[in-house]
């Protein structure tokens, strides 16, 4: 499911995109099995332009509220109204046109590999110049491949206050893939200090105390 918020449309010299998210059900498979295939991967937005576009290449879309306040949200409330049954949704924002195959599988396997996580994400190399570009979100995870946090801020942080040429920093990649059923918990959690200073929603997921699994790509977003 793609969702969206209005925000602008654009052509990327393959056919136009939308600036939002897009949802695939999957069945989740037990640990080492890896077997998963989509279902009704659908636009959710609440603007008509966006829909407008999507329908205009063959994309089934669903109108979702003003009042979602992430594309977690607007995922959540797209999964209600197709009132379908999924184990997990997989979510690519849509300045990700460009996404890898190899990077929604990764993530989903991720997420069906770690039976403690609700969430599941992917990271890349940060480039050098992107170290203090508040627009793109950093991550640092522990020595099993869990979240440890995210941050619009250079993370980790030296106290030479310069980029270390050394360091495998990590770029956030505009994907996530949720279990279904924290999925539709999501909304229900009440915002968290670090979420909104931060103004990443996925903080809210950490702060609550739940794990995320984050899956590693050498891929380089557009």
């Amino acid at each position: 499911c793609l969702s969206g918020s209005g925000k602008e449309v654009s052509d990327t010299g393959r056919g136009n995109y939308t600036r939002q998210i897009c949802i695939f059900s999957v069945r989740r498979q037990a640990f080492g099995s890896y077997p998963w295939e989509t279902h009704d991967p659908v636009v959710a937005t609440d603007d008509e332009k966006i829909a407008e576009c999507c329908r205009g290449f063959g994309a089934d879309v669903i109108m979702t509220s003003e009042s979602c306040q992430n594309g977690t949200e607007r995922c959540n409330e797209a999964l209600e109204k197709l009132e379908k049954k999924y184990d997990i949704v997989v979510n690519i924002q849509g300045d990700e046109p460009l996404i890898e195959p190899e990077i929604i599988d990764g993530i989903v396997k991720a997420l069906q590999a770690a039976p403690d996580a609700v969430f599941s994400t992917a990271v890349t190399s940060l480039k050098p110049e992107d170290a203090f570009d508040p627009n793109r979100v950093k991550c640092v995870v522990d020595n099993r491949g869990y979240a440890i946090y995210f941050s619009r801020g250079l993370i980790p942080f030296n106290k030479s206050a310069k980029v270390n040429p050394q360091f495998p920093y990590m770029l956030h990649l505009g994907i996530q893939s949720y279990d279904s059923k924290f999925l539709q918990i999501y909304p229900k959690l009440q915002p968290t200090p670090l979420q909104l200073e931060e103004d990443l929603e996925q903080l809210k997921v950490l702060e609550n105390g739940y794990k995320m699994k984050v899956w590693q790509e050498s891929y380089t977003t557009v």
